[in-house]
């Protein structure tokens, strides 16, 4: 019956093509009647199309060597049909959309991994803070190949995550492929991820805010950060660091909420789709939690999505300074579109573009002030020899620096080994800035 009615829709709109032509002669006519053709003969090519899936849906049913569930193979051809388009449109049954709609709320079960699919294996987006994950030492950029020793080559990232998720407690062996390295094993033992989107401290008068993803609780958390900051400091504040560094994104009305946290007017972001009448821009509203100080945002490759928009926004207002080294790139929105009973889609609708127009995708925020993430080494001094060494040097005249003392500082300086390099790079930028803005005021005073 369905095939039917197709067939005779397409011959219908080949009459009515062919009565359009011959009525109304004229140029103007002809390119209706062309156009109208194109747009016919379009239909007719999809609907032999979809001819052709429902005879292969009909042999498979006839002749696979086992029965096969209906629903199950047209889940499989609709997931197909999406994850060929790119790398984030998927199809997720009501099981997995109920999973997703857990997760931005913040608690979910797994191993607390962002990924993504590239050339067939699953490659690491970023681990998750404080999850077995990051705990386990996976790190941003690598691939995994195997899943308790089967390769994962041929499946779906939907099939990938599903094999990755399971009872709580149990184990599960991840092959990982790293850069400069062998491939090796990595057991991670399965458990409930609560995310804690911001996390906060005082680094002595510099206030830090690590966001480890955008879910529906994260501008709270920045706004609470901020007022715990004016509560303990007050003017003494001197700057914000704002840690984005392996944090895979998110909600996108978080970003836009976090950026106009700390911008005052202005584009935040634009989102563009196939349409150009559905372009949305999203503007900051007057108001900045931190009342104009300085702020260095970090960034490294694990930095996704939402993470570049809040970066990109804050780069491209020249609020803040953005340290570390380049970000993923994913530069598209997803909608997530409910399908009745049956789940949902989540679709790639638009992408989105900085304030100054630039497009993110494929290409990441580049940091204003490139840093690698290295360890760093204290080097000894003590066989070094200094004024006071030489002999018949003459004394300070302000007194000699006691034994003691010396010791102290020798001792200070060589346990004064930065456990994050980034971070303790952005600190001093900081320090220096406040610095500068003091002697520049002293100057002027």
């Amino acid at each position: 019956m369905i095939k039917f009615v197709k067939k005779n829709m397409f011959k219908y709109a080949d009459i009515l093509a062919l009565v359009l032509f011959v009525l109304a002669p004229g140029s103007v006519s002809v390119v209706k009647a062309q156009e109208s053709s194109a747009s016919t003969a379009l239909e007719a090519d999809t609907y032999e199309l979809l001819n052709l899936f429902g005879d292969v849906l009909e042999r498979i049913r006839a002749d696979y060597v086992e029965a096969p569930s209906d629903k199950e193979l047209i889940e499989s051809a609709i997931s197909g049909m999406l994850t060929s388009l790119d790398p984030h449109s998927s199809y997720m049954n009501a099981e997995r959309f109920g999973e997703m709609q857990v997760q931005t709320r913040g608690e979910f079960g797994g191993l607390g991994i962002e990924v993504t699919m590239e050339n067939g294996l699953v490659k690491v987006v970023s681990p998750i803070d404080d999850t077995p994950a990051f705990r386990a030492g996976l790190k941003a950029g690598d691939f995994i190949s195997h899943l308790d020793g089967e390769a994962v080559m041929g499946l779906t990232l939907s099939d990938a995550v599903d094999r990755m998720r399971g009872k709580v407690g149990e184990d599960i062996i991840l092959r990982i492929l790293r850069e400069g390295e062998d491939p090796f094993d990595v057991t991670v033992t399965r458990d409930v991820i609560k995310i804690q989107s911001v996390r906060s401290h005082l680094e002595d008068d510099i206030g830090y805010i690590r966001i480890t993803t955008f879910s529906a609780q994260t501008n709270k958390g920045v706004t609470k950060a901020m007022k715990k900051f004016a509560d303990e400091k007050g003017d003494d504040l001197a700057g914000i660091v704002l840690d984005l560094r392996n944090n895979p994104g998110g909600l996108l009305d978080q970003a836009i909420a976090v950026s106009d946290a700390f911008l005052s007017k202005g584009e935040i972001v634009s989102t563009r789709g196939k349409n150009p009448d559905e372009t949305q821009r999203f503007n900051a509203k007057s108001g900045d939690l931190s009342n104009g100080l300085p702020i260095i945002v970090l960034i490294n490759g694990g930095s996704a999505s939402a993470s570049e928009i809040v970066a990109g926004a804050l780069q491209d207002h020249g609020r803040a300074v953005v340290l570390g080294t380049q970000s993923f790139g994913k530069g598209s929105v997803q909608t997530i579109i409910p399908l009745a009973q049956h789940g949902a889609m989540r679709l790639t609708t638009s992408l989105y573009y900085t304030p100054s127009g630039r497009s993110i995708q494929a290409k990441g925020v580049i940091p204003d002030i490139i840093v690698e993430q290295v360890t760093v080494e204290s080097v000894s001094t003590t066989n070094l020899r200094r004024e006071a060494d030489l002999r018949g040097a003459l004394e300070n005249g302000n007194g000699a620096l006691e034994d003691d003392e010396e010791e102290e500082q020798q001792a200070s300086n060589d346990n004064d080994t930065p456990q994050d390099y980034q971070l303790e790079r952005a600190l001093d930028l900081l320090h220096g800035i406040s610095l500068f803005s003091t002697m520049l005021g002293q100057h002027k005073g």
